[in-house]
């Protein structure tokens, strides 16, 4: 009987196909630091009026950190929803899944990284990383 493989992700990517989605990445990662600046300079803001006022919080700046919490969200929710998995948001760090030999791997890419040329087992994380 014919025993189908079963594999833990449901999308695989080639490398052309991961490469071509490298500017959106680009573009997503800044948009989410941008965010994630915005949300802390609003939370210092706001730490210092709870301070002054004892919880009397809302206005301009609650609405600034709602925002940029909703646009770090949807940063994150447009990477994941393509299937690629974050694993380190501030330094931009993606795992892709792929098939290589018919296994399921990861294609590793950083922001830093000019170009996808790293691969890694499941299981091994970004340490266990071998070029392709």
């Amino acid at each position: 009987m014919f025993s189908a493989v079963q594999f833990q992700f449901r999308k695989h990517f080639c490398l052309e196909e991961a490469r071509q989605l490298l500017g959106t990445l680009r573009h997503t990662f800044s948009f989410i630091h941008i965010s994630r600046d915005q949300l802390l300079a609003c939370e210092k803001k706001l730490a210092r009026r709870l301070v002054k006022t004892g919880g009397d919080l809302g206005g301009q700046e609650v609405n600034a950190l709602l925002r940029a919490m909703l646009a770090i969200h949807e940063g994150i929710s447009d990477i994941t929803a393509r299937g690629i998995q974050i694993k380190d948001l501030d330094r931009g760090l993606v795992d892709f899944p792929h098939l290589r030999n018919g296994r399921e791997v990861f294609l590793c890419w950083e922001l830093e990284d000019e170009d996808i040329e790293f691969w890694h087992e499941i299981d091994s994380g970004h340490a266990g990383r071998e070029r392709l």
